[in-house]
């Protein structure tokens, strides 16, 4: 089991950059497939970024492809988000995931009902 922590959200102007963290606990973080997911005022919840077990797997959404990168450090229990050339609709509530996957297979890492753990979210707001 593991409880992902996130931080790093903030206010940023357009074209800046930020690297959100997730910490999280538990001795079996390395078997665990990480996912960021983010949620705009009065929409759906999305999926923005995952990585699988292996360290090497990662999908990212079509909107944030090129701009953004998830990476993982097992050793700390931390998934990093590093996000470049924000744009306004970046803006929202950044939520980081965990669901105990060691595949590979795209239908279950970007799938935010397969994942099981979840953050409380960081608010990422970028001006124009």
């Amino acid at each position: 089991q593991v409880q992902p922590v996130e931080s790093g959200g903030g206010l940023v102007q357009a074209g800046g950059s930020l690297r959100l963290s997730c910490a999280a606990s538990g001795r079996t973080f390395s078997s665990y497939a990480m996912g960021w997911f983010r949620q705009a005022p009065g929409k759906e919840r999305e999926f923005a970024a995952a990585i699988g077990s292996d360290d090497y797997t990662t999908y990212y959404a079509d909107s944030v492809k090129g701009r953004f990168t998830i990476s993982r450090d097992n050793a700390k229990n931390t998934v990093y988000l590093q996000m470049n050339s924000l744009k306004p609709e970046d803006t929202a509530v950044y939520y980081c995931a965990a669901q105990q996957y060691t595949g590979w297979r795209a239908a279950i890492l970007t799938d935010g009902i397969r994942y099981t753990y979840w953050g409380q979210g960081t608010q990422v707001t970028v001006s124009s």
